[in-house]
């Protein structure tokens, strides 16, 4: 078998000190060549007490099946974030999370290596968490609708089709069937929950608002559903996000995210409306209603076999696409006026609007960002702008860049195409400020109403 050298040992040995994570490292024949201090006090050991004994021997309640290191060494594959709960030598009882690899040299496998987080540790800092949601939410109890900042009124918009949206949410929001959101980054997923939650039966009572991908895997299933006292150590009865939003709304940002495993008991409490707690027999009834965002396409979600089938069909009760900003042109310059108007108030400024050439860039930008990047952006302009119009040199410096290389690819004599572009910003501009009435936009125009229509359904062609 190769041998390390001494100087390799003392080198590595000086690396693995450094590292703020739980190593554990034994040779083939399952013995402890390293153990660092970090994962000592995971494990509630001594370092004397693991390095240079049989591992089996320093954790007797581990078997060669139930040893990841040991497993390791067998195959010479590799174990990924696996969940491994033992008693040490001392009675205690210990969660870790592994990620075991075998080391090999020259083609031969001399021993596997451990990387363990403390998984008890995780659990309680997800707890005291709860712990701050649970004692904000009894100091609010009186003035729940203090958790919701934002009403359907404050998305602002004069498209249309957003308009209707937003009218179809505010009936909607009467019932209490689980709601889907579709959306891009940026377009307001939140703020329209929250909007919903506002104008439901439900205003006075909690809106708790959790993204599932801000939470490790392993902790997730705790923070939505609680624990049971002995469940781990040191684990207490405790409630979850489902009951801390009994009574109110219980909003699920990028549910993708979510293991398939964890969907399937989100779907059983969307179905009975019991909780069970992690560790407990026992069902607890909750009142709760549940909206999902997702910021990729449902559909999509479910063929990549991100989302559950059945659990999509159970969300899709009522869904909302909301569109991006980018396919309701309108908006841009609706939005831009009323940014402006925010951040004059904000930052004490007196600004009076963009120039046409940055109205221009505003309308052919793709904003990738939605209106959170057109709000961000605006803010930008105003804080380094030194006159009362908002010009191209004031432009966040990655969005310059665009503008420039947009006008030179645009730019062209074509006489035809530059008045066909020209008619179309003049239109949008009418229809901007006439906030979408044909006649009023015609009238400023001044053409007739049937040859405004005539061109819109040219442009759309």
């Amino acid at each position: 078998m190769v041998q390390l050298t001494a100087l390799t040992q003392e080198v590595l040995s000086a690396i693995l000190k450094t590292i703020d994570e739980g190593i554990h490292v034994v040779n083939t024949d399952g013995k402890t060549i390293f153990y660092n201090e970090v994962a000592a006090r995971h494990d509630g050991m001594d370092v004397k007490e693991v390095q240079g004994k049989y591992l089996l021997d320093a954790f007797p309640s581990l078997s060669e099946n139930s040893s990841t290191l040991i497993r390791v060494i067998k195959t010479g594959k590799p174990i990924y974030n696996q969940m491994q709960v033992y008693v040490n030598i001392h009675g205690t009882r210990i969660d870790t999370i592994n990620t075991t690899l075998p080391i090999f040299v020259d083609k031969e496998i001399i021993g596997a290596v451990e990387i363990a987080k403390d998984y008890s540790r995780m659990k309680q800092l997800a707890e005291s968490l709860l712990d701050l949601q649970k004692n904000v939410s009894k100091s609010n109890k009186k003035k729940a609708s203090k958790n919701v900042t934002y009403t359907l009124q404050d998305l602002k918009s004069i498209n249309p089709i957003f308009i209707s949206m937003k009218d179809e949410a505010g009936k909607l929001a009467k019932s209490d069937s689980p709601i889907l959101v579709y959306g891009e980054s940026g377009t307001g997923k939140e703020l329209f929950v929250q909007g919903i939650h506002h104008a439901s039966h439900r205003t006075n009572g909690p809106f708790i608002a959790q993204n599932c991908a801000a939470i490790p895997e392993t902790l997730l299933e705790s923070i939505l559903f609680g624990t049971a006292k002995g469940s781990y150590t040191g684990a207490v009865e405790r409630k979850g996000l489902f009951e801390l939003a009994d009574g109110g709304t219980l909003f699920l940002d990028e549910l993708h995210t979510m293991p398939i495993e964890l969907q399937a008991k989100l779907l059983r409490v969307l179905e009975d409306g019991l909780v069970r707690r992690v560790g407990s027999a026992q069902n607890i009834s909750v009142d709760v209603r549940v909206i999902a965002a997702m910021n990729i396409h449902p559909n999509v979600a479910v063929e990549n076999q991100k989302l559950r089938s059945d659990l999509y069909y159970r969300l899709n009760v009522f869904t909302f696409s909301l569109p991006p900003i980018r396919e309701r042109k309108e908006d841009i310059l609706f939005l831009k006026d009323y940014f402006i108007q925010f951040f004059n108030k904000k930052l004490q400024k007196n600004i009076k609007g963009i120039d046409l050439n940055v109205e221009s860039f505003f309308i052919s930008h793709p904003w990738p960002g939605n209106v959170r990047e057109l709000k961000h952006t605006i803010e930008y302009m105003m804080n380094v702008c030194e006159v009362d119009i908002l010009q191209m040199n004031d432009l966040p410096i990655m969005m310059r860049q665009q503008a420039v290389s947009h006008e030179k690819v645009e730019r062209n004599f074509s006489l035809r195409k530059n008045v066909e572009e020209l008619e179309g910003k003049l239109i949008d501009h009418a229809l901007c400020l006439s906030k979408g009435n044909i006649n009023q936009a015609a009238k400023l125009l001044e053409i007739p109403r049937q040859t405004l229509q005539y061109k819109l359904k040219k442009i759309k062609e």
